[in-house]
This record gives structure tokens, C-alpha cells and sequence, in this order.
């Protein structure tokens, strides 16, 4: 009787501990899901442009001491892994949904129709509106997206790479399938006809295709002008030596990608900027404002764009920068040393 007396008295003690263990395993979890707001990040494609934006906006909400958590997921410039990822942000029921560059942004607003109330913000989207992610620039209470474009002065950097290098023939690659690719390509084609300059293009699908389709034209063109077209400037480094080989000068508009590389101009935002400004709207976002009232915002500081010229470049191609534009410039290359004023 004893013996057996016992072993209830084991077998209760048990069953007790591992229902104590697993009350407390499970209030831990709990707590640790609830601490801060979960903000499901959804990236094109790590570059430069892209990681700055996503770096902006993390350490802006970590200076305002905002408790928030991330899942940071990368698309690898696949637009189907894009559709994926937002899919997975919904399932697991994110607070804010952020999507950098157009695919990711797109795909997140298709899964988080404005009906969810769930806040979708875009950074790296040169035209929402084209893009079909809001229906003005202007903020509503109709949608839940909100945002920050990277819609560069397109006209004035194609008009200064004509004026610094004398191109009469513009050249540009730019990504058929992606909208933001294509706004970008008309918006140069559309400043190059209002300059009465020539534009011949190249059209590619992926990534992979930069190199080929650059050195199809480059015989054709007396300058080379990249925009913020994600699947190009990915593979600015190819268009470089494409460029440098055949003497013609190149443009970037995003600053971020050309260090180590002979690009002769590089003037655009900086990327951190942009998601610092997105930090600000997630951080009114989190206080009660909806999304969609904080429209869709472009930076206009001037401190938030920086010019870049590569002196060295230009000594090998023959050209002479205007001094007034190199004292003006945030960025100087020389004698192979990068000078930030």
C-alpha cells in the first residue's frame, strides 16, 4: 500500500511539474510575441540604395526608443518571391507591412487590400500612382498605403550629363517588366526630346541580361545615363566596364553604387534618407494616424541628394569638369581617393 501510495504521489508530482513547465513556456512565448510592434519588411534585392533605406528606417525608429520587432525577408529581385513574402507577412499577421522598391510594395498592397486597415508603406517606388499603389500623391482615408518615392530630377541629371560631356546620343538600359523601370525609361526618353537630344535603349527582363544589352548600344550612344531602375543599377559594376572600355561616359543616378567603379556622374538621393523619412511616417503610424492620410511623400532637401564627380574619369575621357559644379559636389574622386566634403 505503501509502494503503491507512492508512486501516485510520483506520478501526480509529475504530471504537476509538466504542467507548470509548460504554463510558463508558454506565458514566455507569449510575452516575447507581444513586446513591440511587428513590422514585416519586404526587400527587392539587397543593393546598396535598398539595404541604406531599410538601415534608415531601423535606426530612426531605435533612436525614438519605438519598441518595435522585424521580419526582414529578401525577394532576390523575384517578383513571384515577392507575392510569396507578402503572403507570409499576412499569415503570420504583421502591424505594418513595408515594401522596398515597387514589386515588394505592389505584391504587399494586393494581399492588405485598404478593407484589412492594415498600414502598407513603400520606400524606393519612383511613381505610386503609376505603380497602382495609391490613386494620388496626395494621402486619404480611402487607402492604407502610404510612403516614400525616389522620383529623381530626371530631366536636370540628364541635362547636366549633356552639358559636363557634350552627349548628343543618350543611351539607357532599363527593366521592361518592372513598373518602376519603365516610368524611369519615359521619364528619360521625355527629358532627352524636351533637350533635343537622341535616346536609344535597351530593354532587359532580369538581371543577368545588363552586360548584353549595355554593350548593344554602347557603338550608338555618346553617353550612358542608368537610373534607379533596381535590376540595372544592381549591375552598374557591368555597365561600368562596358562604359570604361569604350571611353564613353556613364551617369548613375543612385550615388550608393558607384564607389570603386569609373563612373564619370553619379547624382541622387541618399537612400538612408529615405528610410528615415519612412521611419517618421511609421513612427506617427504607431501614435494613431492612418496610413493612408500620410500620402506619399519626396524628399526635397537638397541635403538629401548628393553629387558625385569621378576627376579621374575625366582626365582619361578628355573632359573638364566647371569648377562651380565641382565645389557644389558632396563627393570628389582624385588620384584614386574618394573626397566627401
Amino acid at each position: 500500500m505503501k509502494n503503491k501510495a507512492y508512486k501516485l504521489f510520483v506520478s501526480i508530482l509529475t504530471v504537476a511539474v509538466i504542467t507548470l513547465s509548460f504554463v510558463s513556456c508558454s506565458k514566455s512565448e507569449s510575452s516575447s510575441k507581444d513586446e513591440g510592434v511587428l513590422i514585416g519588411i519586404s526587400k527587392l534585392m539587397p543593393h546598396p540604395a535598398l539595404d541604406a533605406a531599410e538601415q534608415g528606417l531601423m535606426d530612426y525608429l531605435k533612436e525614438k526608443n519605438i519598441e518595435v520587432r522585424y521580419d526582414l525577408q529578401n525577394a532576390n529581385g523575384d517578383i513571384a518571391t515577392s507575392s510569396s513574402i507578402a503572403q507570409k507577412f499576412k499569415d503570420e499577421n504583421v502591424d505594418i507591412a513595408v515594401g522596398i522598391a515597387t514589386p515588394t510594395a505592389q505584391a504587399l498592397a494586393n494581399v492588405f487590400p485598404p478593407q484589412t486597415k492594415k498600414p502598407v508603406v513603400f520606400m524606393a517606388v519612383t511613381d505610386p500612382v503609376d505603380a497602382g499603389l495609391v490613386d494620388s500623391w496626395e494621402g486619404s482615408e480611402s487607402t492604407n498605403v502610404c510612403g516614400v518615392s525616389d522620383n529623381t530630377p530626371v530631366y536636370e541629371q540628364i541635362k547636366l550629363l549633356s552639358e559636363v560631356t557634350g552627349a548628343k546620343v543618350i543611351g539607357n538600359v532599363y527593366a521592361s517588366g518592372e513598373a518602376n523601370g519603365v516610368v524611369l525609361m519615359n521619364m528619360a526618353k521625355d527629358a532627352c526630346d524636351k533637350l533635343g537630344l537622341s535616346f536609344v535603349t535597351a530593354a532587359i527582363s532580369n538581371t543577368a541580361e545588363v552586360k548584353q544589352a549595355i554593350q548593344s548600344i554602347i557603338t550608338r550612344v555618346d553617353a550612358v545615363y542608368i537610373a534607379t531602375d533596381n535590376a540595372v543599377i544592381s549591375a552598374l559594376p557591368a555597365v561600368d566596364e562596358v562604359c570604361s572600355k569604350a571611353k564613353v561616359p556613364l551617369f548613375a543616378a543612385d550615388p550608393s553604387n558607384v564607389p570603386g567603379l569609373d563612373c564619370l556622374i553619379a547624382w541622387g538621393f541618399n537612400y538612408y534618407s529615405i528610410g528615415v523619412a519612412a521611419g517618421k511616417q511609421i513612427e506617427k503610424i504607431i501614435n494613431g494616424t492612418p496610413a493612408g492620410t500620410l500620402g506619399s511623400e519626396v524628399l526635397s532637401d537638397p541635403k538629401e541628394f548628393e553629387l558625385w564627380f569621378n576627376l579621374d574619369t575625366a582626365k582619361k575621357l578628355g573632359i573638364t569638369i566647371p569648377q562651380d559644379l565641382i565645389d557644389s559636389a558632396a563627393v570628389i574622386i582624385q588620384n584614386g581617393e574618394t573626397i566627401r566634403k
